[in-house]
């Protein structure tokens, strides 16, 4: 049954009955971790390409994605054959060799610039997270180098195990827990909207790298040479955050020169969400270790693994092992989404998306409690301001997102004091669902600092009991 955008997009009051009565459940009966229903009060029934329908019979437009696992949309039809076939054969294997997975392997690898290609690189089948290809990348960086310090980056996001969390910024998450992991070091990232050193912008000359540079040459800096050093290439949680491509050559650079790995987190970035298959290749780097996960099987079939060049294959038999990471489902249905994609030509989507994205927000940048809108391919956020101090504002991203999910549209937030309203759309969302949804975010956002009716005329029941 085909979804009409415009009739996703038409007020509701939220939670429905039925939506209700399954929050209340889940409050009883799940930890309180849960952390999207609180923000997003509704309980799925289905979904389908860009759209999900509630239990109450309320559409939406899905602008989170799973956090960007589906870059084909809800139940690509396509892939949900794939999978079941596979289902029927064989669904799970550990780490033993089957034809199915060393097809995906061929076709990983095969997706790599060619001159990576050509100097050699591996694939390690970890656990089915991203936080778990973190753990394993840094696990063989320090095993390939004998070394103990990790160098990670203010506003980073890993992932929230003990070692993942122990390299991400968001100190909210770090600290109720006691004795994080030892070694890591956070260096000023490439934030020049507000820049980590308290420069203007006019007069910066990319001095966090030169932070970076000489934090890595000084022999009496305090830290000693690292085993890796981690790096986003958009921070996605931080607030969708390109990172400057001067910075990143400089980055690359001295991380070489000091011979510390560098580890390129793709988990959110990879899969073509940025216009590319991989982010680097906008940044013209050659990691040593890649990151990925996520979009990996892209129906949303957990997989993650790590890509890593074959000279740092160090560690012995059994290192990094996980329970599931032979899930043959996702190797079928991720082998059939990188044909998919060439096909389709989704990259090419990607790009033409992002332009329609961009020439519907950055008008934004106008209103003064619009701080930045920035992205790259199919990821993008919105920071907001207070308009007189131009600190960070919270509560008026809350507002837009709140508005939208009772408009029938679903976005995210992230960044410092969770400002950036943030989209993940499918990649091959349709330009007929970007300007309707896109449209209406830019309405939100222009009308959140006033509480009077909503832009156009458009009636909403908020609810203050998902809080």
């Amino acid at each position: 049954m085909s979804i009409d955008v415009h009739a996703a997009l038409t007020a509701r009051s939220l939670p429905g009955p039925r939506s209700a009565a399954l929050l209340q459940r889940q409050a009883e009966h799940e930890s309180n971790a849960r952390s999207y229903p609180r923000n997003l009060p509704f309980a799925i029934a289905r979904g389908e390409g860009s759209f999900l329908v509630d239990v109450d019979g309320n559409s939406y437009v899905d602008f989170l994605m799973g956090a960007g696992v589906l870059p084909l949309g809800h139940s690509h039809p396509e892939l949900v054959d794939v999978a079941a076939r596979q289902l029927g054969v064989f669904a799970h294997g550990l780490d033993m060799p089957t034809e199915v997975k060393d097809e995906f392997t061929a076709v990983h690898l095969g997706l790599l610039p060619d001159a990576m290609r050509a100097d050699g690189y591996k694939i390690h089948f970890c656990g089915p997270t991203g936080a778990n290809t973190v753990d394993a990348a840094i696990k063989l960086a320090k095993t390939a180098t004998g070394r103990r310090e990790i160098m990670a980056f203010r506003g980073g996001f890993h992932g929230t195990t003990h070692l993942a969390m122990s390299l991400t910024g968001l100190l909210d998450q770090r600290e109720p827990v006691a004795n994080t992991v030892p070694g890591v070091h956070f260096a000023p990232y490439s934030h020049c909207s507000r820049c980590p050193l308290g420069l203007e912008r006019s007069t910066c000359q990319v001095n966090c790298a030169a932070t970076i540079e000489t934090q890595l040459r000084d022999v009496n800096g305090g830290m000693l040479p690292p085993a890796a050093v981690i790096l986003e290439l958009v921070q996605g949680e931080g607030g969708v955050i390109p990172a400057e491509p001067e910075f990143v050559h400089r980055v690359a650079a001295a991380a070489r020169e000091a011979g510390a790995l560098l580890i390129v987190d793709e988990v959110q970035t990879g899969c073509g969400r940025t216009g590319t298959w991989l982010a680097f290749e906008q940044y013209g780097i050659e990691p040593d270790i890649i990151c990925l996960s996520k979009a990996l099987s892209g129906i949303g079939t957990p997989l993650g693994i790590i890509i890593y060049r074959s000279e740092f294959d160090t560690w012995a038999p059994g290192a990094h092992t996980g329970t599931f990471r032979g899930n043959q489902l996702g190797f079928a249905a991720g082998i059939e989404t990188v044909r998919i994609f060439e096909r389709d030509d989704i990259l090419d989507n990607v790009q033409r998306r992002a332009a329609q994205v961009r020439r519907i927000f950055e008008p934004l940048e106008a209103l003064p409690h619009v701080r930045q809108v920035r992205g790259l391919g199919l990821m993008w956020g919105i920071e907001l301001q207070d308009p007189e101090t131009g600190a960070p504002e919270g509560s008026l991203a809350r507002i837009v997102q709140r508005r939208a999910v009772e408009l029938g549209l679903i976005v995210e937030r992230g960044g410092r004091q969770d400002c950036v309203v943030r989209i993940l759309p499918a990649l091959n969302v349709t330009a007929e669902v970007i300007d309707a949804a896109c449209g209406l975010l830019a309405e939100l956002v222009e009308s959140c600092v006033d509480t009077t009716p909503l832009p156009s005329g458009r009636a909403l029941a908020l609810s203050e009991s998902f809080a």
